[in-house]
């Protein structure tokens, strides 16, 4: 009989598993700039320029450039706010479809330096990139590939004039850990149409800043979750996708696809999951009463972050330039929910007991699982006959309501399916199911208080490795 304790079993069949190991062959894996790209989680975009002060949303590219004023710039303020958030990054958009650049490109006309702002001597990006450097935060750039403003574009050079104020961006605010490209083009009243050299975009960024990964509808880096809602639709989220046949933009996957992923593609592509805090990208006056509550950031964010993919929540500056005070206030009031939800790990640096096939003496132990190190990892050996079970010793009940387990994606993404079952006095009783772990899996359920929890992994493409294994009442 086992001793009174929170125990941790990982239970698959051996039909499920010799099924899955029969066909084993080599999995994509993360590079190591996705996987620090994983480890950034939640970062904030900001969409700022020239629609800040024409309350639009697309502009057209015809705007006078001192139609961009903002009064009071403060990129610290921005900063200050998304590390209450609890983000780790920011992305803005440094030239939006209308063309207008947020910092004095050479090979535009249509900048900041043709501005009245700071007597046409400022630099947005300059400005921001040195905060982010102040208060330790990530730093990304959207670079719009359409532009309704350049005289070249919808002309083969337009590729040109991309790579050359794409060269701008990557070789002048230091290093960036995300370039975000969307696949709009001019298919709009003005009717252009540009063929993106896409390819050529993607090699220089690679030899001008290897770190950073970059977003689109396929990737290379990580893809667009096909919706603007910020979430995983479904518990199922695979890190891999597909793209022979697939280009940016109309000819992307198929929106559920995107949201899915493939669960035997090709190529390692995590989701990104892309919400504006409010119901426009950029500020507008008449949106200042229709801010995300906490509460409603913080199911967004068990259905991104929760679901294994990286959230990018926009936030958009207003026309001071800082961020509005009812955004302020709800970004401090959701860092601090998740804060305090995810503070107390009931599993942190317990012990577990493995039992092996053989010896029916289990043997008390630490566990990578439990050490509250992500970087570190334990392998579940899959069992030919019994199944393996591994137990923590909590010594004594404790009341929790969720958990959250990371697999080792260093190693790809392996785990198919699993439960959740807490221990009752008349037996196992299960409280959660779901499909995919990936970098990261929040299941809740209603209140329990035991002493005894097990996942049961019902099918994985081999032996799998998690990283950690957390308890929390959230």
């Amino acid at each position: 009989m086992f001793p009174a304790c929170l125990i941790l079993l990982l239970l698959v069949s051996s039909a499920s598993a010799q099924k899955n190991m029969a066909g084993k062959q080599a999995l994509p894996v993360p590079t190591a700039q996705q996987l620090a790209w994983h480890d950034t989680e939640f970062y904030l975009f900001f969409h700022f320029g020239p629609n800040t002060f024409t309350n639009v949303e697309w502009g057209h590219g015809t705007e006078p450039e001192d139609i961009f004023n903002p009064t009071d710039l403060d990129c610290d303020q921005w900063c200050r706010t998304a590390k209450q958030a609890g983000a780790r990054g920011v992305v803005i958009t440094a030239k939006h479809h209308d063309g207008f650049c947020l910092w004095p490109s050479q090979y535009s006309q249509h900048t900041v330096r043709e501005s009245k702002w700071r007597d046409g001597k400022g630099d947005v990006l300059r400005e921001l990139s040195e905060a982010c450097r102040r208060h330790g935060l990530k730093f990304g750039v959207y670079l719009s590939p359409w532009d309704r403003n350049h005289p070249q574009y919808g002309t083969p050079e337009y590729n040109d004039v991309y790579v050359n104020t794409l060269t701008e961006l990557l070789t002048s605010y230091g290093e960036l850990f995300e370039i975000w490209w969307d696949g709009a083009n001019g298919e709009g009243p003005n009717g252009k149409k540009q063929v993106y050299d896409f390819h050529r975009f993607e090699q220089l960024a690679a030899r001008l800043q290897p770190n950073a990964v970059i977003f689109s509808d396929i990737g290379p880096g990580c893809r667009w979750v096909g919706n603007e809602r910020g979430l995983i639709l479904s518990e199922t989220n695979w890190c891999t996708l597909d793209t022979a046949g697939f280009q940016r933009g109309l000819g992307a996957p198929s929106n559920d696809t995107l949201n899915r992923g493939n669960e035997n593609g090709a190529h390692w592509i995590p989701a990104e999951c892309d919400v504006s805090i409010r119901p426009g990208w950029f500020y507008h006056a008449e949106e200042d009463d229709k801010v995300k509550t906490p509460e409603q950031l913080w199911d967004i964010y068990l259905h991104s972050v929760g679901r294994g993919a990286n959230l990018i929540l926009n936030v958009p500056p207003d026309r001071r330039g800082r961020i509005h005070e009812q955004d302020s206030l709800s970004l401090v009031a959701f860092g601090e929910k998740v804060g305090a939800a995810f503070q107390h790990n009931l599993a942190k640096g317990t012990k577990i007991y493995q039992r092996s096939i053989c010896t029916f003496t289990p043997r008390k132990r630490f566990s990578h699982m439990l050490d509250g190190d992500r970087n570190t990892a334990e392998k579940i050996q899959l069992p030919n006959l019994d199944p393996a079970n591994l137990r923590i010793d909590l010594r004594k009940k404790r009341t929790f309501n969720a958990i959250v387990i990371r697999e080792a994606i260093a190693e790809g993404q392996l785990i198919q399916s699993f439960s959740v079952e807490v221990w009752k006095k008349d037996g196992w009783l299960e409280v959660a199911r779901s499909t995919t772990i990936g970098a990261r899996k929040i299941l809740r359920f209603p209140e329990q208080k035991t002493r005894k929890i097990r996942i049961v992994i019902h099918a994985s493409k081999g032996e799998p490795a998690l990283s950690e294994v957390e308890v929390y009442k959230i």
